[in-house]
């Protein structure tokens, strides 16, 4: 069904909110371009207003003027004329070889430039490369295309509307298509109440440090010398937390890609200027490569006496027998992984497409005993819809526009530290029956909500009685306790499958790994944690029957 808009002016509206919000809310933060850019916008007409607004949300910053018309924009001419005269656009501007090509369509390069009969036939990227050798330099459209009764004009300011929209969203991934898909209902936010305090960027040192950050990742992403990446992120000097953990993940990813390219100074370099989770194993990981073991072993105990998490005493500990024993040092006895319940499966070879998980599903699967693939859905959405409060809880710098799916220092390490209450208050309702009505109640009233936790389209009202008659109270406070002490990491590593005895009122957990599949690092510690506090969990190992391969 498609969903249409009543107003055919809303992306107008939305691009004004977005003014209006930063106008507001950061007007200590803008600098004197931004402020006149604000209020001579609104100076304008309205269609002037629209039609530069549908500019700056199409790609590209050169446009036909023949492809700009649209039937809520009455007199586009006139519109044109407003924006050159106020210098938003510039009309026929110099235009490279390359981008007079992204604007002329084949049979208007042929016309353009008089191809010959076998030209003709090449595809437009081989019609470039032969005609850079014979033209060179920039010159307006006119000049290229004589004939054509067209005009080419230049969009001014579309930089800095894009420095507008990060902050507004604190982010660059997310664009003007949030507004349509909320304004369609595609998309719904849970409404959360703003203060001036609601703001994602606190100084312009903030916004300044965020865009070179941006800039650094680019110069990365593009393969870009890392002594050079690494000169323009020395020059990022910023206090903000959430800024510096952006640039902290980058000097991790940097060190990965030197890891890769076997540049072991380099990487360990990179690894001991960052912060980022998982920098300091790899700088272990590094010095035993460039068999520095003793460096190595050092750093290695060091963690030891406090691991930044689950994951990381776990590699850890993998790697202290191999390093003692390069030492020549006495190994102590590490603790094996727990003992879990594992059974195997041997089934005909399915006909049509498949996964693993949805034929052991269907296999277990008993009109008393049904089974669920859910994975990583159903303890996270229970946990969402059970502490909801807490999790969207207004804290200072977690929201600061309508468009958050989730706080924004949800992986921090004080996330939970910072709603302690609010999640006791949570945590408490385990001990009643309290909780199976608020769990209830969230689902009916914040259903389709975006949530960081809630799986809304994995989740049934038939799934969810079942998991709430079967599962005890004691074992969700586990599962929730679990997640809290490590959303990044314990968000994941789930089970594929769940069974549940409805008239027994309990339920198993089921790991299901296909012929030459093995348990994963995360799963290992979800099944010591299970083992630890005598959580119902299995491994199905699934084989085909040999006459059926």
């Amino acid at each position: 069904m498609n969903r249409v808009l009543p107003n055919p002016l809303y992306y107008l509206d939305n691009f004004q909110l977005v003014l209006d919000w930063v106008r507001e809310r950061y007007d200590d933060l803008l600098i004197p371009e931004e402020h006149c850019f604000i209020n001579d916008f609104f100076s304008l007409p309205q269609a002037s207003r629209a039609l530069f607004v549908r500019m700056v949300m199409r790609k590209g910053d050169y446009f036909r003027e023949s492809k700009l018309s649209y039937a809520e924009i009455a007199d586009t001419s006139e519109a044109i004329s407003s924006l050159i005269k106020g210098g938003w656009i510039v009309p026929d501007p110099p235009l490279s070889l390359d981008q007079l090509f992204e604007l002329l369509q084949k049979p208007e390069i042929v016309a353009a430039f008089s191809l010959t009969a076998a030209d003709k036939n090449l595809k437009k990227a081989e019609q470039l490369d032969c005609l850079r050798s014979r033209f060179d330099g920039s010159k307006p459209f006119s000049a290229w295309h004589p004939a054509s009764v067209d005009r080419v004009l230049h969009i001014q300011n579309k930089p800095m509307c894009d420095r507008l929209r990060l902050i507004f969203f604190g982010n660059w991934y997310q664009d003007w298509s949030e507004f349509v898909l909320s304004d369609l209902g595609i998309y719904q936010y849970e409404v959360i109440p703003f203060s001036k305090e609601s703001r994602g960027f606190q100084t312009r040192r903030d916004v300044e440090s965020y865009i070179a950050v941006q800039v650094c990742r680019e110069l990365f992403d593009k393969g870009e010398p890392t002594a050079l990446v690494l000169a323009e992120l020395a020059k990022i000097v910023n206090d903000n937390d959430w800024i510096n953990g952006r640039r902290h993940k980058l000097l991790f990813q940097m060190g990965q890609q030197c890891e890769k390219q076997k540049d072991w100074d380099q990487a360990l370099m990179i690894y001991r200027m960052s912060n980022y989770p998982g920098s300091r194993l790899r700088t272990i990981r590094v010095l035993e490569k460039t068999e520095q073991q003793v460096a190595a072993l050092e750093l290695l105990n060091l963690a030891l006496m406090a691991p930044e998490n689950d994951a990381e005493y776990q590699q850890l500990q993998r790697s202290a027998p191999r390093l003692n024993r390069k030492l020549g040092h006495i190994n102590q006895a590490l603790p094996t992984m727990a003992q879990v319940t594992s059974f195997e499966l041997t089934l005909p070879y399915p006909d049509s497409s498949f996964y693993v998980e949805a034929v052991v599903k269907d296999h277990l699967s008993q009109d008393d005993a049904p089974v669920y693939y859910v994975e990583n859905t159903l303890i996270n959405s229970m946990f969402g819809l059970l502490c909801w409060p807490a999790i969207f809880k207004p804290v200072p710098g977690a929201f600061f526009h309508p468009f958050h799916r989730g706080p924004v220092d949800l992986t921090s390490a004080d996330f939970h530290q910072r709603r302690k209450d609010e999640f006791a208050i949570c945590m408490e309702q385990l001990d009643s029956d309290d909780y199976l009505v608020t769990i209830r109640e969230t689902y009916q009233t914040k259903q389709g909500i975006q949530s960081p936790f809630v799986f809304w389209n994995n989740l049934d009202a038939d799934l969810l009685d079942l998991a709430l008659r079967c599962i005890p109270a004691q074992h969700l406070r586990l599962w929730f306790q679990r997640i809290l002490s490590n959303i990044k990491s314990n968000r994941n590593g789930f089970p594929d499958l769940i069974q549940f005895w409805p008239q027994e009122r309990r339920y198993s957990m089921i790991e299901v790994k296909g012929p030459g599949d093995r348990l994963q690092d995360n799963q290992k510690r979800l099944i010591d944690f299970c083992a630890l506090h005598e959580l119902p969990i299995s491994v199905c190992y699934l084989e085909w029957r040999e006459d059926d391969k």
